[in-house]
């Protein structure tokens, strides 16, 4: 089979959004995205939307999966895999080259190792009766379900553990499987040099920050979002709701938040070269070289 999909994927700060519009503009294709934040209305700036790079020579680059919800509704990793296929197999059909872009390393391992995820509507009955456990006795029944849990966080946030239990319980209840579009993936790495990739986390956050992160933080809360709800989306809003909460001065937050991101990367490159090991071929090429990415879809294209 030949090529139907590119992906284009990256730490943060890697500009692998700029590098897939440019992209999909050339060669007449629409964006997906991968990136587990980017789905929520309202969380443009913290989340890196950059939605003016989508617009290139007067011309908007369709995307999908972008400002699909409301950030207090609930998505997941089977929202994201059922949507993908939705649009990845509308596009082929109308023979244009989906662009697969994110750092979100689950939902791009969900659609290239082809999870086999069951659909798992919400049972109120059951979810009330897992709300008479423990946060404790719900992560033991969680990692009995699932003992090679690959999001962690699941166990942390209240919400995402009960989900995750749900949908690991419909997994073992559900004996056929279902049908997939077949998916044959060119995938491309965006590098850079450790120190060179550390300065543009840096000066990104800078740019952030000026670009009024903090602000939309707070006008997220005063719209209804709680603290805590902020909180669970990590990173960005994390450190700047808790220093909106003044439990830590800028400075430290922003001092920590760098760290955090700079962290951040390094759990995302991990998460690749696992991807590679459990037999992704992921090329990677060098972020200041766009001529050669597109040559070398071109000539995986033919």
């Amino acid at each position: 089979m030949s090529i139907n999909l590119i992906v284009i994927l990256g730490p943060t700060a890697s500009g692998k959004t700029n590098v897939a519009a440019r992209l999909a503009f050339d060669l007449g294709g629409e964006i997906i995205s991968a990136d587990s934040r980017q789905v929520y209305r309202g969380m443009n700036i913290g989340t890196g939307k950059d939605l003016n790079q989508y617009m290139i020579d007067g011309r908007q680059v369709p995307y999908h999966l972008i400002d699909i919800i409301a950030p207090d509704e609930e998505f997941n990793l089977f929202a994201f895999q059922k949507r993908f296929y939705e649009i990845f197999t509308a596009l082929v059909k109308k023979n244009i080259l989906p662009v697969l872009v994110g750092g979100t390393g689950l939902y791009l391992e969900s659609v290239l190792l082809a999870y086999d995820l069951p659909e798992a509507p919400v049972d109120k009955k059951q979810r009330n009766a897992l709300r008479q456990r423990t946060k404790s006795e719900l992560q033991d029944m969680l990692l009995d379900l699932h003992p090679r849990l690959h999001n962690r966080t699941d166990l942390e946030d209240p919400l995402r553990l009960l989900r995750a239990i749900e949908i690991a319980l419909a997994r073992n209840d559900q004996s056929a499987k279902k049908e997939r579009p077949k998916v044959d993936a060119a995938v491309y790495g965006i590098k850079w040099e450790r120190a060179v990739l550390r300065k543009r986390i840096t000066d990104r956050l800078d740019e952030r920050l000026k670009e009024g992160m903090i602000e939309e933080v707070s006008s997220l809360h005063s719209a209804g979002l709680s603290w805590e709800r902020l909180e669970s989306f990590g990173l960005e809003y994390r450190f700047v709701a808790q220093y909106l909460q003044k439990k830590m001065p800028f400075e430290e937050m922003k001092d920590n938040l760098t760290i955090a991101i700079h962290q951040f990367a390094k759990r995302q490159e991990t998460w690749f070269r696992r991807m590679e090991r459990n037999g992704v071929p992921i090329h990677w090429l060098p972020g200041d070289d766009y001529p050669l990415l597109k040559e070398n879809v071109i000539r995986r294209l033919r």
